[in-house]
């Protein structure tokens, strides 16, 4: 199956521009507010950098880079089905960490979301192997990230815009540094087309919404951050599908069905 129409402005570029105004605004913010103070009380020094800012910039560029790279080769609806696998990513990374234990009921409320998707995958009219595993790639690099937040914010009690004063430059110097190998200065060039005001609007909204689950991430976890997702994919997928007229299979609605189910049923009692 041949690529999509691809977009823009290349992965890499998007998300420079997007990690760009993340950096830009918290400075912003630290020097017009009080909500970056934290960051003087944080003995930033080389372990933790090391440890912990560099492993969340690298993780955060890599789940830009690939969950954008997978437009390329697959359906809005079908990548929203693929992203429901976020929260057992995430569940099945703090086991291995032992960040949480491991009980029955939670593994079979994984089984159960991973059956839907599979059911998905299964269905799904316009599968593209390297779509799905660049897909895959980015919910494991995303659940990484959000638990290492998740550490980062709880056992070294930073502040969520702390955190991203810090880790954001990282990230934008990541992609800006792929950039090269990958578009050159070709998506700069369509700048002088379409304005720079879609790209900064764009990025100011990921600004905002990187601030909101960094909040959120502080105040739950990762894995409450992603279930809280679970209505924006379902708006996505049916969006998707009145809006851009993406095709579904009875298959397809079947299987997310079922993740929908495990999610909601890890939300009413998995966490108990």
């Amino acid at each position: 199956m041949g690529r999509i129409r691809p977009p823009v402005f290349s992965p890499p570029c998007s998300g420079f521009a997007q990690e760009a105004i993340d950096a830009i605004g918290t400075r912003v913010l630290a020097r017009t507010t009080h909500l970056v103070d934290g960051a003087k009380d944080v003995n930033m020094n080389k372990d933790m950098f090391l440890k912990s800012i560099l492993p969340i910039g690298l993780l955060f560029s890599g789940s830009l880079i690939l969950s954008n790279t997978a437009y390329l080769y697959l359906s809005v609806a079908y990548i929203q089905m693929l992203k429901a696998f976020n929260p057992v990513a995430i569940l099945l990374i703090s086991w291995t960490f032992r960040i949480q234990d491991p009980n029955k009921r939670l593994a079979m409320i994984v089984l159960m979301i991973s059956s839907g998707v599979a059911l998905a995958s299964r269905g799904e009219l316009r599968f593209n192997l390297i779509g799905f595993l660049t897909q895959a790639a980015a919910v494991a690099f995303e659940a990484s990230r959000l638990v290492m937040i998740e550490i980062l914010l709880h056992g070294l009690k930073m502040n969520p815009l702390v955190s991203l004063h810090y880790y954001a430059p990282v990230c934008a110097l990541i992609n800006l540094a792929v950039l090269p190998f990958t578009e050159g200065l070709a998506p700069f060039y369509e700048l002088a087309r379409i304005g720079p005001l879609i790209l900064l609007s764009n990025a100011v909204i990921a600004f905002l919404l990187n601030i909101a689950a960094v909040f959120l991430v502080g105040a739950g976890s990762g894995l409450v951050l992603t279930l809280a997702g679970v209505f924006k994919d379902i708006l996505l997928v049916t969006g998707s599908v009145l809006i851009f007229s993406a095709q579904i299979t009875p298959l397809q609605v079947l299987g997310y069905s079922i993740a929908l189910v495990g999610l909601v049923l890890y939300k009413t009692a998995g966490s108990k």
